[in-house]
């Protein structure tokens, strides 16, 4: 029987399989069809499905208790998971609130850059700087920083006021720009001077850029230099790893390959593969001694904060990760996944740029490769594509708007990080199968 009927432009057609189980790299539904997992769902399992060892944690402390209310209780799981990522982040970021998700985790990373701030006296910090194409969450906090043109429209003017400046992608780089990182640093003081650094709390940005840029990494260099202003301001710096964190990139935080430790991170979709819900803010020891020097804590968190189940999960996935070296794997095979897809697309004109890092990559297609520019909106190239792939056997995670937040068509690939060699070949061969079938029509 196939799932129900759905409306939303974010979904691949009218009507979806059901999911009714799912083993290492593939879901299977009910009709017995068999769909490699080539995106994690939404870069989420990073371990691939039904893990034994995983959902064994997860019912062994369920047998025992589900949840110890955090203003109540402290649990195994959670000051376990929190020592496990403590070292995993290295320096000081060692402080931490879980919740149960991306956005949620960056919600409280605004918090906490806020209540830094007010444990300072620094009132008038209120205001956020963030980047066009970018995406940072469904709350509203979250929305508010986030540069997604299609997503926050429906919301506008309930919307917390912010800045936005330059998305930084070397493929659509300003014209005539030749040190990236200075442009976009000096765009970012810019911005801190006109506004008045006395009123700017923090700069939030993802290191790659995921849903709303296709897997953008950071320029070289960028990541210090815009560190660098941020410190110059008394600016707090938060990195968005939803997505590109936790070992996604191939490093555990993705700004440990950039040499840059922000104030403050959101980390989620893979520190417990999906096996749970679970995200965190991780912040450092600078912001803890003032928020706890004032307000005795974090003031921020909801009732199923530090889950005990869910921290469970965490725990059993990164013991898998760390044991089984996965981050290193996704570092080591991430030249094989590129060449790959390269190889996949060789023959495709409309492949614009193959970009990413680790196991999150992703093409972007365009309509002319001399120019970059990109397809019209009304092809609607991403929902086709996302279509075509699942009548393949395939799960990707096609993007649209990711030019100018209409226009714009990418593809993205997270597969699991122990995937197979053949499972990444089958991966990129169905993505570049997929993408000119398409394009033919």
């Amino acid at each position: 029987m196939a799932g129900k009927n759905v409306g939303s432009n974010d979904v691949a057609g009218a009507v979806l399989p059901k999911a009714v189980w799912g083993k290492g790299s593939y879901v299977h539904d009910a009709q017995g069809k068999a769909y490699i997992d080539g995106s994690g769902g939404p870069a989420v399992y990073c371990i691939g499905h039904g893990n034994e060892e995983v959902n064994a944690a997860i019912a062994a402390q369920m047998s025992k208790i589900a949840h110890g209310y955090r203003y109540n209780f402290t649990t195994d799981p959670l000051e376990e998971l929190t020592e496990i990522v403590a070292a995993r982040c290295g320096g000081t970021l060692t402080r931490m609130v879980f919740v149960t998700g991306g956005s949620e985790a960056v919600e409280s990373c605004l918090k906490l850059a806020l209540q830094y701030h007010a444990g300072r006296g620094e009132m008038s910090r209120r205001r956020f700087i963030s980047r066009e194409r970018s995406w940072h969450g469904n709350t509203l906090g979250a929305l508010s920083v986030s540069g997604f043109l299609e997503r926050r429209a429906a919301f506008e003017g309930a919307l917390v006021e912010g800045s936005r400046i330059s998305p930084a992608n070397a493929y659509r780089a300003p014209e005539g720009v030749s040190d990236l990182a200075a442009w976009y640093a000096r765009e970012l003081e810019d911005e801190i001077l006109r506004v008045g650094a006395a009123h700017v709390a923090a700069f939030i940005f993802e290191p790659v850029v995921g849903a709303a840029g296709a897997c953008v990494p950071a320029p070289a260099g960028y990541a210090k230099a815009m560190r660098e202003v941020c410190d110059r301001h008394g600016v707090l710096m938060i990195a968005d790893e939803v997505m590109c964190g936790s070992g996604r990139s191939g490093y555990w935080r993705a700004l440990e390959e950039d040499g840059v430790e922000p104030d403050i991170m959101s980390i989620a979709k893979g520190l417990a593969a999906g096996y749970l819900p679970l995200g965190a803010a991780v912040y450092s020891r600078r912001v803890a001694e003032v928020i706890d020097g004032t307000h005795g804590g974090p003031m921020t968190g909801h009732t199923f904060t530090g889950h005990t189940a869910c921290c469970a999960a965490g725990v059993a996935v990164q013991k898998i990760v760390a044991r089984e070296k996965l981050v290193e794997r996704v570092r080591e095979k991430a030249g094989l996944l590129r060449r790959l897809m390269a190889e996949a697309v060789a023959d495709i004109e409309s492949i614009g740029d193959i970009r990413g890092r680790g196991f999150f990559q992703a093409f972007e297609i365009v309509e002319n490769r001399e120019t970059k520019k990109p397809f019209a909106a009304s092809r609607k190239l991403s929902l086709r594509i996302r279509q075509r792939a699942l009548e393949l056997g395939l799960i990707c995670y096609p993007v649209g708007g990711i030019v100018d937040g209409v226009n714009g068509d990418g593809v993205i690939l997270a597969p699991p990080f122990n995937a197979s060699d053949a499972e990444l070949g089958e991966i990129a061969g169905k993505a570049g199968e997929a993408i000119r079938s398409v394009l033919a029509e």
